[in-house]
């Protein structure tokens, strides 16, 4: 694509990652865009490329010629096994489109020529027309990765990246609530084409200019792929990323539907698939794997709940996708094998019984903290994206305040409890002790922080899709992350610290791991004795710590290692957020959470006061 020297050499590396990770008898196919639509045919001795330009208005009626006219997609699409070679000398000769081609093609003088030429909406509605032809012939599943430096500025599917200056000037109105929708409903409308011709899209943004993800986010959720977002080519994970996203088992062509028992219905369903038309509660995910998580509420169907409280309240999942198997078959000269693949269709059904609670204490005893905060992260999602992120953070706030006052009045129904008394941190449940923790880690993460903080919108909504695809553990982690302290490369001291100065500063251990999910930071505190080595040996349990914490994630966490005192650690101090204001610019006042709690009990207080009519 369109797109920097140093872009293209990350984009050369990714793909040569990726077809490192490819199973045999994958097909490859390579095609760039910019004003023009690039095809290569790999097959031969030399690699050959067939040029398609792309009008540039979208009233226009499409490509002059089709893309099967210019090169047959069997021509395009060539077998790894063969052809690995060729692919990495195609990728070589990959060189960013010049001004005065762009000129040149759209008929005005080079100069006259903003920089831009992405003409990503036609190239790829035109590849998923382009497929389509042989879905469930040549191939079962089609996963495209698009690589995007910027905007798409060229051709269908442009996108007006000036609304984001505009809004950032602009003091009337709220940016968040202006910026987070799609301002075209071209991408969404392309990942429903994209469902019917069994095409995946992965779309990776290599960018620090304003590039409108809210708009193109749809085309990777909603097809089964994912958006990932990376600030510069520099030091950016996507070789990484790309080739675990390609070499960890991933099922296709998958529906979902989930049943219940007649006192309860499915609610509302999050996660990154696509509603079938038709039916309700049935979900369609064209690409998954292991990590995908999705996620439902219930209803209950009548005013009584549970009817008969003796009887148990069934779930049940269906979940029917396609894998890919090798078959070993034996070559005709000897032992040898070679390896083969064949498609294989599965039903799986899991019938869940759960017996419901009796009273609201056993509720209370048997809570999930870490699945509350999912579908509360999901939520308040949904409700940034429709009425704002100011929207989100007050109902957010707001929800925590209620389901204390509910806590507490469970605890007013026991007549010992003293009617003054309120309880804030969930004494009595163990099973909600963290969760005015992730409420205030929620309140300061960039999802629910305001424009005005310096949120990049873009970012946000990366987050987003990111964060409304974790499951439940690593998603605590990307909210509130986890703190453990070592007092030797070899000894953990402290499984969990708060996330605090006054922490570190308690536990005199000499070295922290503080866990982001998307960040993994070494700190030796500054007091540390020069003798412990650093950075930590290769064979230390905390180096084994981190590299089991890195290959058990969808994503490559980036590692940093600080040396307190003498590095810069304010990427590890932003982390400790205890002391920030809940509201603000994070700068450690030193009273954060302390008075995020008086808030809230201030906020309590005044709700059973008024409940009690006293």
């Amino acid at each position: 694509s369109s797109g920097s020297e140093e872009f293209l050499e990350l984009i050369k590396s990714a793909l040569l990652a990726a077809l490192e990770a490819l199973i045999p008898g994958s097909l490859f196919g390579l095609m760039t865009f910019s004003h023009k639509i690039g095809l290569y045919d790999v097959q031969g001795p030399v690699p050959v490329v067939k040029n398609v330009f792309i009008p540039p208005d979208s009233e226009e009626d499409g490509l002059a010629v089709a893309l099967e006219d210019a090169m047959p997609l069997l021509s395009f699409l060539a077998l790894v096994d063969t052809c690995k070679d060729q692919i990495a000398a195609a990728l070589d000769t990959l060189r960013p489109t010049s001004s005065w081609e762009r000129g040149a093609a759209s008929g005005q003088e080079a100069d006259t020529v903003l920089l831009g030429g992405r003409g990503f909406g036609t190239a790829m509605s035109s590849l998923i027309d382009y497929l389509s032809s042989e879905y469930g012939s040549t191939f079962a599943l089609a996963r495209v990765f698009a690589f995007l430096s910027g905007a798409p500025d060229y051709g269908d599917g442009q996108l007006d990246t000036r609304r984001y200056g505009e809004q950032y000037a602009s003091k009337g109105e709220d940016a968040d609530l202006a910026l987070l929708p799609e301002q075209i409903p071209f991408y969404r409308d392309l990942a429903a084409v994209a469902v019917q011709a069994g095409v995946c899209v992965d779309i990776f943004a290599v960018t620090d200019e304003y590039t409108d993800l809210a708009s193109l986010k749809f085309l990777s959720i909603e097809s089964g792929g994912s958006l990932f977002l990376y600030a510069n080519a520099d030091d950016s994970t996507l070789p990484q990323d790309i080739y675990r996203l390609l070499s960890r088992p991933y099922a296709f062509g998958c529906v979902l539907r989930l049943r219940t028992s007649p006192d309860f219905e499915p609610g509302h369903s999050y996660g990154h698939f696509f509603p079938d038309p038709q039916y309700e509660n049935v979900q369609h995910i064209i690409c998954c794997d292991s990590f995908a998580t999705y996620a439902y509420d219930f209803d209950f169907t009548h005013a009584d709940g549970f009817s008969r409280h003796t009887e148990p309240a069934v779930v049940q999942i269906a979940f029917q996708y396609s894998v890919i198997e090798p078959v070993e078959v034996a070559s005709g000269n000897g032992p040898q094998s070679y390896p083969r693949f064949c498609l294989k269709r599965r039903l799986r059904i899991r019938t869940l019984q759960y017996r419901p609670a009796n009273n609201i204490n056993e509720i209370y005893d048997s809570v999930d903290q870490e699945a509350v905060l999912h579908i509360l992260v999901h939520k308040v999602i949904l409700v940034s994206l429709e009425n704002g992120v100011r929207e989100g953070r007050n109902s957010v706030h707001d929800w925590l305040a209620i389901l204390i006052t509910r806590y507490n009045d469970a605890l007013r129904s026991d007549p010992r409890t003293p009617e003054s008394h309120i309880d804030i941190d969930f004494s009595q449940c163990p099973h909600l002790q963290m969760i005015p923790q992730f409420v205030f880690g929620l309140l300061r993460s960039p999802l629910l922080r305001l424009h005005e903080e310096g949120i990049h919108p873009d970012y946000r909504i990366y987050l987003q899709c990111l964060f409304s695809s974790l499951e439940p553990s690593s998603l605590a982690k990307a909210i509130y992350p986890l703190l453990i302290s070592y007092s030797s490369p070899n000894k953990q001291a402290f499984p969990r610290h708060t996330l605090s100065r006054a922490a570190l500063t308690m536990s005199e251990s000499p070295i922290f791991l503080l866990d982001a999910f998307t960040n993994l930071v070494v700190y030796y505190s500054s007091t540390a004795d020069p003798s412990l080595p650093f950075p930590p040996p290769h064979d230390c349990l905390l180096r084994t710590t981190i590299n089991a914490l890195k290959q058990d994630r969808c994503i490559t966490p980036k590692l940093m290692i600080v040396r307190g005192g003498q590095d810069d650690s304010s990427l590890f101090e932003n982390y400790l957020i205890e002391e920030q204001d809940v509201d603000g610019s994070g700068y450690a006042s030193g009273n954060g959470f302390i008075s995020f709690r008086e808030g809230i009990r201030n906020e309590v207080a005044e709700i059973l006061k008024e409940e009690s009519g006293s």
